[in-house]
């Protein structure tokens, strides 16, 4: 009888009957084994009284339990436990109940009966008899756990431990043969390797087909992936790498949109995985980021502020302390009363990098050489708090005017804004402290932002762009003044991830500018450069740089390289020839700006130069042949156009100058042929002053 069973099943006692008292039901030692034990659980006066069938006391029925100890403690056999399930009702079970805990009363053949303790404590009877009663185990599965555990000892727990070590090895077996197993099944069933790669004749007409067929072209990248990665036991016969990546690229122009110059060169960069995942991560929207401005408010009150209007927002991350991510917003960011007020800006979380590695300090002079529309140059000014002096430039002069708008919303006061050719600086002004370039790139950091990129970049682009770039860059080093106390330091940095427009920049610079090197950016994450890529080798510490891409930290594509500049650069190596004699000055720091920049052969352009200069001066309405040129090409002087001959001219008549400088008739002093006066006469370059002074001095002297 299982535990509990009597609670739930047993009703009110029944009357008690002579024939049920008389009954026997149990074994002989059963019913007083109970009693015993009711009674010892019960306790009180009748613990000690306990008397045995002789009539002789015991003490608490110990000597009763030493002889009968195996009957009492021994579970019923198995027929018996059937029968105490199968036969009668529950009506039947109650009774069986009753009959061992009837009363106190004896019975005929001797035996003591229980009906006083049962009628004394009826709940505790119910409690013990359906718990307590059973010293042994019910089932037979019980009985063998038990033996098993009697049997565990220190002679046999050595096997046993080898024994369960071998069914644990057994079960991981089998269950690595099944994941093989179904792995081995998904191949066979989606059949990749016919449907990876197929007839060439039929390129175009897959080609045709692929876009509107979705799955099964994402199907297709996702079987040439594992393909590729474990090509030895998954590629088909007689196929090449190869022909898998090509496979793969069309997939992936097909799938995404790219040109295949893009994919091809997007795909090179990464393990096949971790192409397909950067691929995946440009379909997806960066997170909104918008930065603190320090100058005005801190990011905590800022916070607490966009939450009340409805603001979902988190910090960026550990790295940063002025940035905010944006889940969810009620209201327009741009919109704002605290955007307006200045208290913060919209930027990208990876805007922050380059200007955290050029880790600005207080009354510096830095230049941000490609400044709009603002972001970086007004964090520098919050990291300086608005001391020391801050060069915005940008070559485009309408997006000038969003950099002045931002400077002027976020309080900005050390900022000065100017737009000029990047390429001129170190002519135009140098000597800083520290220069910031993000320099103008192909994008293919931000393909999430402009889809435009999949398509309209060609190798054309990326032939322009790294040159345009290894120019720029020299500019900055040269603008740096490599005898600052606190800096000296350039950051280079892009929102793109080629390795054209990155290391090899960077690689390029070093040796054209032996006086600068390589330093780590400072920055806590974020991957190494490459040191070596596709056969090319670039310089060791190239590891010092660092590329961030949006499948791994979320994160726009970008590429942050700090350098130093330990010495002047060379007069010769600023012009780019050889110099006999030309030395920098070393007295301030700062390159020699007497010798132009570039290395230009002015004698080789001279041609080129003065048909330029002649174009300028047709622009402004002057006569190109009326000017005089010095050596070196430069506009010195304006003369007069020599005077025609006394035979090409025409005569005029003779007319007396009035008082008020007309003739003698009172009319106007005109040309006979009533032309206005050539630009190019004596008369018409003087001043009204002039002419008036001139007057008047005619009319003191009594001429007429």
């Amino acid at each position: 009888m299982g535990k509990g069973r009597s609670k739930h099943k047993q009703g009110p006692p029944a009357p008690l009957d002579e024939s049920l008292i008389t009954r026997k039901r149990k074994p002989e030692a059963i019913p007083v084994q109970s009693a015993l034990r009711s009674k010892r659980r019960r306790g009180g006066a009748a613990k000690g009284r306990v008397v045995d069938k002789k009539g002789k006391p015991t003490a608490n029925g110990k000597k009763d339990l030493k002889g009968k100890k195996s009957a009492a403690v021994s579970p019923p056999a198995r027929g018996e436990r059937k029968e105490l399930f199968d036969e009668g009702s529950d009506d039947g079970i109650v009774d069986d109940e009753f009959g061992a805990e009837s009363g106190d009363e004896e019975m005929e053949d001797g035996r003591p009966s229980l009906k006083a303790d049962f009628l004394a404590a009826e709940s505790d009877s119910d409690v013990y008899d359906s718990g307590e009663e059973q010293a042994g185990h019910m089932f037979s599965e019980d009985e063998d756990e038990s033996d098993a555990e009697e049997k565990l000892t220190a002679a046999n727990i050595e096997g046993l431990s080898r024994k369960l070590d071998a069914q644990l090895a057994h079960e991981a077996a089998e269950a690595r043969a099944e994941l093989e197993e179904s792995a081995m099944q998904t191949n066979i069933a989606g059949e990749p390797k016919p449907h990876i790669l197929g007839d060439p004749d039929d390129g175009d007409d897959q080609a045709a087909l692929a876009a509107p067929d979705v799955t099964l072209l994402r199907t297709r990248i996702t079987d040439t992936i594992r393909v590729l990665e474990d090509f030895s036991n998954l590629a088909e016969e007689g196929r090449s790498r190869a022909d898998y990546t090509e496979q793969i690229l069309k997939d992936i122009c097909a799938y995404y949109g790219y040109s295949e110059f893009l994919a091809e060169k997007l795909f090179h960069l990464f393990s096949p995985q971790e192409a397909f995942s950067f691929f995946e991560a440009n379909e997806k929207e960066r997170p909104h980021v918008i930065r603190t401005n320090t100058l005005k408010t801190g990011r905590r009150e800022l916070a607490q502020a966009l939450i009340n209007r409805g603001v979902t927002l988190e910090p960026v991350g550990k790295w940063s302390k002025v940035g905010l991510q944006i889940f969810e917003s009620q209201v327009p960011l741009g919109a704002t009363p605290e955007y307006l007020a200045g208290h913060y800006i919209l930027q990208a979380a990876s805007s922050f990098l380059p200007v955290m590695a050029l880790a600005p300090q207080e009354n510096e002079r830095i230049l941000d050489m490609a400044a709009a529309p603002g972001g970086k140059t007004t964090y520098i000014s919050a990291l300086m708090k608005n001391t020391g002096c801050v060069f915005a430039n940008d070559s485009n002069r309408a997006r000038t005017k969003g950099l002045i708008g931002n400077i002027h919303r976020m309080g900005v006061k050390n900022t000065i804004v100017c737009n000029y050719d990047a390429k001129e600086f170190p002519k135009v002004i140098g000597g800083f402290d520290r220069v910031l370039l993000d320099a103008p790139c192909s994008g293919t950091g931000v393909i999430s932002k402009d889809p435009s990129i999949k398509t309209n970049k060609n190798a054309k682009d990326f032939m322009l762009l790294p040159h345009l770039q290894k120019q720029l860059l020299l500019c900055a080093i040269d603008s740096v003044d490599h005898a600052s106390s606190t800096g000296g330091y350039l950051v280079y940095s892009t929102c793109s991830v080629t390795v054209e427009e990155n290391e090899s920049v960077v690689e390029y610079a070093l040796r054209k500018r032996p006086n600068v090197k390589l330093v780590e950016t400072g920055l806590t994450f974020g991957r190494e450069g490459f040191t070596s890529y596709r056969g090319k080798t670039f310089n060791e510490r190239m590891k010092w740089t660092r590329r961030f891409y949006p499948h791994m930290y979320n994160v726009d594509g970008f590429f942050v390289a700090k350098l130093r500049k330990i010495g002047p650069t060379k007069a010769a190596a600023a012009v780019g020839v050889k110099v006999g004699g030309a030395t920098e000055d070393e007295g301030n720091g700062v390159d020699n700006d007497d010798v132009p920049f570039g290395g230009f052969d002015d004698e080789a352009d001279k041609a080129l130069m003065e048909k330029a200069a002649k174009r300028r001066l047709k622009k402004k309405g002057i006569n190109p042949k009326a000017v005089v040129h010095d050596k070196g090409g430069v506009v010195t002087a304006i003369t007069e156009e020599p005077e025609k001959s006394n035979s090409d001219k025409k005569p005029e008549p003779t007319k007396t100058v009035g008082p008020a400088g007309g003739d003698a008739n009172g009319g106007s002093k005109k040309p006979a042929n009533g032309a206005a006066p050539s630009p190019d006469s004596a008369s018409s370059k003087k001043t009204r002053s002039a002419r008036k002074f001139e007057k008047q001095k005619q009319r003191k002297s009594g001429k007429k």
